[in-house]
């Protein structure tokens, strides 16, 4: 009897030496009968489910054998308000410094056991309590600040007002900062911190307390996560198989659909990843990019997933198109060193490979869905447009296609009705990626963070992507945004302060009546 599709590449995978351990234990879950279908991230997240934390427990427990003082009592789960005193004598003990930095950092490893073995409930309950009697202590700021006043109205005693300042800046350290501030020397502390601050996020809402927390915790990871610490490193088959755990689960724009689909974007001739790393979090990614060497920009985004198209010698390619960047640690959200990473691929590109002289992006455009649904179902608001878009708004209500562009399948096979909503839909989403905005920068996000880095719009890309996804999305259309190397700081600039948006003659066209 013939095995199926999914059984067959199975049992290859098992025998390739060159698949990570991973690789060979999903594909022996394929083999199992799961179906092909099943997608690699659900896989991946289920085979890592509570190791990390796991880990850091263990290191943490041997981290804090010596701490001279650790709670007594237990701490329930879900930290009911009967345990706080419990958890705040530990605080107290860790921000007291008492015995040197060996106590302070057994101590803080025994506090953080602790945490890692509260549920989702006692870890909110703990990170509240740090929120609500951890902040900056008002009384001691208030002297602080009548002592500076009393002191700078005496000119002759500048000494008295520096030293008021530098008390000033110690009382302007919250507790809680400094508490955090002692898991760094940790292993794996930094980590631990990002993964906190992510919970945070989460919880936070538009509680005043916890706002004002995750400002200050923002801050202290915006300090460690400077650019200048981060190392840019290039990603091969070759990489530790938990760092291609990481890329396969966290890929935002096109899910890896195989190990053959990894191995080909990071192993074939033609292609490349590069992240940024934190020596805190080495196998880690902060935030990848996908890269294809290729000759011209390309149209349509299956040109470069598909496993079977040709590769293009380094040598033959003139363009390096960066065609999905994905973020890891959404509690380094806010931090801004991923608008540095195509930038400096650029200068590493450029130097490795010299004549390539195009740098360009393949990129979705996921609000423009949501956009014209709105614009194309107020009617009432369309005085507000140009003459063109207003054209082109009709014509959709014409052909009664506005309904089904982003769901029905059917208009992707007509060659009638692609023909029809070429045109329109093009210059719809010209107006809604260049005069579309909020609070001064363009309204769709994947626009507005290239845009930012200093690209301008290059060209839109009819039937760029015809996946189910890319049709809810964006009605199949795609767009390239280029960095020029000798425009990248001015546009940066001119989108910052006017918000002027670089664009292309034949994108700026679509937009004339």
């Amino acid at each position: 009897m013939r095995q199926q599709p999914h059984k067959q590449l199975a049992i290859h995978l098992c025998g390739r030496a060159d698949i990570p351990p991973l690789g060979r234990s999903l594909a022996v879950n394929l083999h199992s009968g799961k179906p092909w279908g099943h997608s690699l991230v659900s896989s991946v997240k289920k085979l890592n489910l509570g190791r990390g934390l796991q880990h850091l427990r263990q290191t943490w427990i041997e981290a804090g054998q010596t701490a001279r003082s650790r709670i007594t009592g237990t701490v329930r789960p879900g930290l009911p308000i009967d345990d706080h005193h419990l958890i705040c004598r530990q605080i107290d003990s860790c921000l007291s410094a008492l015995g040197g930095a060996v106590s302070a950092r057994s101590r803080a490893a025994s506090l953080g056991r602790v945490y890692l073995d509260l549920d989702l409930q006692g870890r909110r309950n703990f990170l509240r309590l740090l929120a609500s009697d951890y902040a900056v202590r008002q009384e001691d700021l208030r002297l602080a600040i009548h002592s500076w006043l009393d002191v700078s109205r005496d000119s002759s005693v500048p000494q008295g007002r520096l030293t008021c300042e530098d008390v000033l800046r110690k009382i302007l350290v919250s507790p809680r900062i400094r508490l955090l501030t002692q898991f760094n020397d940790l292993p794996e502390g930094v980590k631990f911190l990002v993964s906190m601050r992510a919970e945070l996020l989460a919880m936070k809402g538009s509680d005043p307390d916890l706002n004002a927390f995750d400002r200050e915790f923002k801050v202290l990871l915006a300090s460690w996560f400077d650019v200048g610490f981060l190392e840019l490193r290039r990603i091969t088959w070759d990489a530790p198989a938990a760092l291609l755990e990481t890329l396969a689960n966290h890929e935002a724009v096109h899910p890896i659909r195989s190990w053959r689909d990894i191995k080909h974007r990071l192993a074939a001739v033609d292609r490349r990843c590069y992240a940024f790393i934190h020596p805190q979090m080495p196998n880690d990614p902060l935030i990848f990019v996908w890269v294809a060497l290729t000759s011209g920009i390309p149209d349509k985004i299956e040109t470069l997933l598909s496993i079977q198209a040709p590769e293009v010698g380094p040598e033959d390619a003139d363009t390096a198109v960066f065609y999905s960047i994905s973020a890891t640690q959404s509690g380094l959200d806010g931090v801004g060193f991923g608008s540095f990473l195509i930038k400096r691929v650029v200068e590493r590109l450029s130097r490795d490979h010299k004549q390539l002289r195009v740098f360009s992006t393949l990129s979705p455009i996921p609000g423009f869905a949501s956009w014209l649904k709105r614009a194309g179902s107020d009617t009432g608001q369309r005085a507000q447009y140009s003459t063109a878009v207003q054209a082109a708004l009709e014509a959709l209500d014409e052909s009664g296609t506005l309904a089904r562009i982003f769901s029905n399948r059917s208009w992707v096979r007509d060659l009638g009705a692609m023909e029809s909503l070429h045109k329109p839909l093009s210059r719809l989403c010209a107006h809604y990626l260049i005069n579309e905005k909020r609070d001064g920068v363009a309204l769709d996000p994947v626009a507005n963070f290239h845009l930012s880095n200093g690209a301008g719009i290059e060209r839109l890309n009819w039937l760029g992507d015809t996946s189910k996804n890319g049709q809810s999305q964006a009605a199949c259309l795609m767009v390239n945004y280029r960095y020029r190397q000798k425009d990248i700081e001015s546009n940066h600039e001119a989108y910052h302060t006017d918000g002027q948006i670089a664009r292309s003659k034949s994108v700026a066209g679509l937009l004339k009546d």
